[in-house]
């Protein structure tokens, strides 16, 4: 299905007021519904490299894949839908095409990169991700972070030693415990879950959460709701009056209409329940 007109997309990326280049990488296709979001890392220019080549290596792959999908098909082993699998899949392609490219070139030794990617199917999505770059939804008003993030900070949470308040303060935050292309291997974090109709998707570097607290983040979604270009440039321009230590990226998705596959009598069902 074509989801030109039933979702609207915008994205932006700034260098920030301290780096010289920019490491993060986005790119979306909004007839397919895919959203791609890398955050490089990696001396000399290993960070560029890495989140480009992942971003367009997701995109082509989903480009050539996730149209031969048809609504509705599961997974037998994992149980998930076929466009989760063919998201993962294309990650893991990616891993492997950065891991490859790190080993053949000396200045590019050691880099990787953080993602989070996102396709809408069905009134549904699939996401998946890997590193700090996060994914949060604003639905009636409220902003939550579907992404739990791979970094030391987020474990020393879950194990009690900072609270969530307590771990916005500390310096730790840019210690990642997952990233691509640093393996020759890799599986991200895999889920799925409805879109509804006014659901409004934030895809960001740690650029952003690092420097916006998430009330202003929701304010703002909450503000431009009807305007996402300006919504993500206050965004950015937050980000910046507050330091700008990082590459800011941001990707905003906006649910416009319904966009069931599914056959009449099913979607009457699901919004029955």
């Amino acid at each position: 299905m074509n989801l030109q007109g039933k979702i609207q997309i915008v994205g932006k990326t700034d260098t920030g007021r301290v780096r010289q280049n920019n490491e993060d990488c986005i790119g979306f296709d909004s007839a397919l519904g895919l959203l791609v979001l890398a955050d490089g890392m990696g001396g000399h220019l290993g960070g560029e490299v890495a989140s480009s080549l992942t971003v367009d290596s997701i995109i082509k792959s989903s480009q050539n894949h996730l149209p031969s999908i048809k609504a509705g098909q599961i997974d037998s082993e994992t149980g998930f839908s076929l466009e989760s699998i063919c998201i993962q899949e294309a990650v893991e392609l990616a891993n492997d095409l950065v891991y490859r490219k790190s080993t053949e070139q000396l200045e590019l030794r050691g880099m990787g990169t953080t993602l989070v990617a996102m396709v809408f199917y069905d009134n549904r999505f699939s996401l998946a991700h890997i590193g700090d770059s996060r994914c949060y939804r604003f639905r009636n008003n409220n902003l939550d972070q579907i992404t739990k993030d791979h970094s030391l900070l987020q474990e020393l949470v879950d194990r009690g030693f900072y609270t969530p308040e307590e771990a916005k303060k500390s310096l730790n935050k840019n210690l990642v415990t997952k990233a691509l292309g640093i393996d020759p291997t890799t599986t991200p974090d895999v889920q799925e879950d409805l879109a509804m109709k006014n659901d409004i998707y934030l895809l960001c570097s740690d650029g952003l959460t690092d420097l916006v607290e998430d009330e202003y983040i929701s304010l703002t979604i909450q503000r431009f709701s009807d305007n996402l270009e300006e919504a993500a440039k206050q965004l950015i321009t937050k980000a910046n009056q507050n330091g700008g230590k990082d590459n800011i990226s941001v990707i905003l998705c906006r649910i416009i209409e319904d966009f069931s596959e599914s056959p009449g009598w099913f979607k009457k069902l699901i919004e029955w329940f």
